[in-house]
């Protein structure tokens, strides 16, 4: 469902979707992308919802100004001490130390990723965090698909992961039951990284985007609709620094 107001010369379309897991309490989200997006919990009629989006609205405009303000100093990357990139849902600020003495290393250290390099250039920069990207990234699907796959009765075992590098999308299930991920999954938040692997291994009892795969994918991940919405607002920030 789709709405919008109106707050001076700005008109702001939000999107409504009804959240299982609340009660009583309205939740408003201005992803990265400046998309609005309301949960409200089930038997709240429009009018309420309206109400309680309006009475934001000067919030709701500050916080899409904070999101244009960041996407403007976001891009390009220039792979130098300062910018900030995400891991796991949150900001890190980049932290090069160029030194011939200690190993060449990626970490994290405090609110920064941490690169030794013996190099400085860019280039180099972005291959050696974009491979501590792959490497983490494979860790982490790997633990999260062992926690997850248990709970669905249709999986036998862990299926295997396979990281591939996609443009336009987080993750496919082949047929014969392999979890592609996209290593640049490994930025988001760790909520939207479980809807993911959870919409892949429904696929492998569903193989489709039909009726039942959703009533499946709502069984495991209730709030998926709200979730997905918050992933596909940070998408353009996720991705756009990958190639």
């Amino acid at each position: 469902m789709h709405d919008s107001f109106s707050y001076g010369s700005q008109t702001v379309r939000y999107t409504i979707n009804k959240h299982p897991e609340l009660f009583a309490k309205i939740k408003i989200h201005v992803h990265p992308n400046t998309t609005v997006q309301v949960e409200a919990p089930h038997g709240i009629d429009l009018p309420e919802i309206k109400l309680a989006v309006r009475k934001r609205a000067r919030w709701i405009i500050k916080q899409i100004n904070a999101a244009l303000d960041v996407q403007a100093h976001a891009l390009p990357r220039e792979y130098v001490s300062g910018e900030t990139h995400f891991y796991l849902g949150r900001r890190y600020r980049l932290r090069i130390i160029k030194s011939r003495e200690e190993l060449s290393s990626v970490k994290l250290k405090g609110g920064c990723i941490e690169i030794v390099s013996r190099s400085a250039d860019p280039a180099a920069i972005r291959r050696r965090l974009n491979d501590w990207y792959g490497e983490k990234s494979k860790v982490y699907f790997n633990e999260r698909i062992q926690e997850i796959s248990p709970k669905m009765n249709w999986i036998q075992a862990s299926p295997p992961i396979k990281l591939v590098a996609m443009k336009k999308q987080w993750g496919s299930c082949s047929p014969k039951g392999v979890i592609n991920l996209n290593p640049w999954l490994v930025r988001a938040p760790r909520d939207c990284i479980d809807y993911v692997i959870t919409h892949e291994l429904c696929h492998i009892k569903e193989h489709n985007h039909s009726k039942r795969f959703y009533e499946l994918l709502g069984g495991q991940c209730p709030n998926w609709v709200s979730v997905k919405g918050k992933l596909d607002g940070m998408a353009e920030l996720l991705l756009a620094t990958s190639y």
